[in-house]
């Protein structure tokens, strides 16, 4: 097939009656794919199964200091699953909260926490007026979710390939203290899985905030998810803070969520110096304790981070052909035909799309059309507005191998589809 880009109108209208006849036939299937998420597959979970067996009777409960773990107690998390989560996060084990089985309802309660109690001494957030959080983007919808249902206003933020546009973060924190919060995800970040680089990491510990409350919120989603053997490394929040005497700007999240069972894994947070008093103190209101036997449950599963990294190789063996897949399809349609472009990510979950501007809406509508079921076009960005209309997250984990390739002949196709009519339209006008 040609290059739209150089086609003239009656080429492009000639391709376009193909495309829609290829259209209509794959609509004929009745297909319904889903990559809407990035979900692990059953493949993966599979992979944690034998975790169920680790506890088969009472004497199996109990972790170390002779904790029962039926029973309360231990409420900010039982010592090896601590032990374990500093590992994975590079933080002081004593500088760690564990909680449920979602590191997203963390990050939900922390930001209602400061909405209702503030930090720091500084008055809650709702007794401030026009408070903002800065969202590099593309990003993850649910951190926008979060931040709207509060009311919180959200300010894009570039994404450069080595991370977020610190000028624009420095100039915004340092300059105007309604800035409160930065989400940030920074080890193959979702959707375009970049790790931001050594200078990235540097220059947030080196941020000197307007306000007094402002917080990183440094959610490490993808901490031990490679996809291949060249781990990308990601610089300690942590430690570069403690060198810059700012340990209380950052506040990291976690979980084994995509590492175990994603509907029942455990989940931390990590944080220093008031934040971590505080939020200790706000947890201890909210629960006597989670559920122990789950974080004992996995610390005899996973055991160590050696063991925890084997596991996580199994997984890559599942996810990288799936990956590998997508983006051999994108070649094999695209790379003569440059109407889209994408990212090839050495872990995480995601691939991220760059269609020609004001085409992403109308590809995952044909997509939705055709049976293949995508992220919105525009979730990536806050309040659902991608000013390009160009982005588009690909999910790669869930479907299987067969399903998948079917799915990326469709998302090809409508790919192909929106383009042309939009080259059609703009060589109209």
């Amino acid at each position: 097939m040609c290059n739209f880009l150089t086609a003239n109108k009656d080429q492009l209208v000639n391709i376009k009656l193909n495309l829609k006849q290829e259209y209509k036939n794959i609509k004929n299937l009745n297909l319904n794919l889903d990559m809407s998420r990035g979900k692990p597959s059953s493949e993966q979970l599979d992979l944690s199964m034998s975790m169920l067996d680790t506890i088969s009777s009472g004497s199996d409960c109990f972790s170390a200091g002779n904790i029962d773990c039926r029973n309360y107690g231990a409420s900010e998390g039982i010592n090896e699953i601590k032990e374990l989560m500093s590992q994975i996060m590079e933080a002081n084990k004593d500088n760690i909260i564990i909680g449920g089985n979602s590191s997203l309802s963390l990050m939900f309660d922390t930001v209602s926490y400061f909405m209702t109690h503030g930090i720091l001494g500084c008055l809650p957030w709702t007794g401030q007026n026009d408070i903002k959080f800065l969202c590099p983007s593309p990003g993850y919808d649910r951190h926008f979710s979060i931040t709207q249902h509060f009311g919180i206003k959200m300010i894009p933020i570039k994404m450069n390939s080595d991370g977020p546009d610190m000028n624009e973060i420095q100039n915004l924190v340092e300059n105007d203290d309604t800035v409160k919060g930065i989400w940030c995800v920074p080890k193959y970040s979702n959707p375009q899985g970049i790790t931001y680089s050594n200078s990235v990491v540097t220059k947030f510990a080196k941020l000197r905030p307007a306000a007094k409350d402002f917080r990183i919120f440094w959610d490490n989603a993808y901490a031990v998810h490679d996809l291949t053997n060249s781990e990308e490394k990601l610089l300690s929040i942590f430690e570069e803070c403690d060198k810059y005497n700012s340990s209380d700007l950052p506040i990291m999240f976690c979980s084994t969520s995509k590492i175990t069972f994603a509907g029942s894994g455990v989940s931390a947070i990590a944080c220093a110096g008031e934040n971590l008093k505080n939020l200790k103190k706000r947890f201890s209101f909210k629960t006597i304790g989670y559920d122990k036997i789950n974080q004992l449950r996995h610390f005899k599963f996973l055991k160590n981070i050696n063991t925890l990294k084997y596991h996580m190789k199994k997984h890559a063996e599942i996810l990288n052909p799936k990956f590998n897949l997508v983006i051999n399809k994108f070649k094999e349609h695209f790379l003569n035909n440059p109407i889209i472009s994408w990212t090839e990510p050495k872990g995480g979950y995601f691939i991220s799309v760059e269609t020609l501007n004001g085409c992403a809406k109308e590809t995952v509508k044909y997509c939705k059309g055709a049976g293949l079921k995508l992220t919105d076009a525009g979730a990536t960005y806050p309040y659902g507005i991608d000013p390009g209309d160009s982005n588009i997250r690909i999910a790669p984990s869930y479907p299987n191998f067969e399903e998948l390739d079917k799915a990326m002949d469709v998302f090809c196709l409508c790919a192909k589809l929106a383009a042309i009519e939009k080259l059609i339209m703009f060589q109209s006008s």
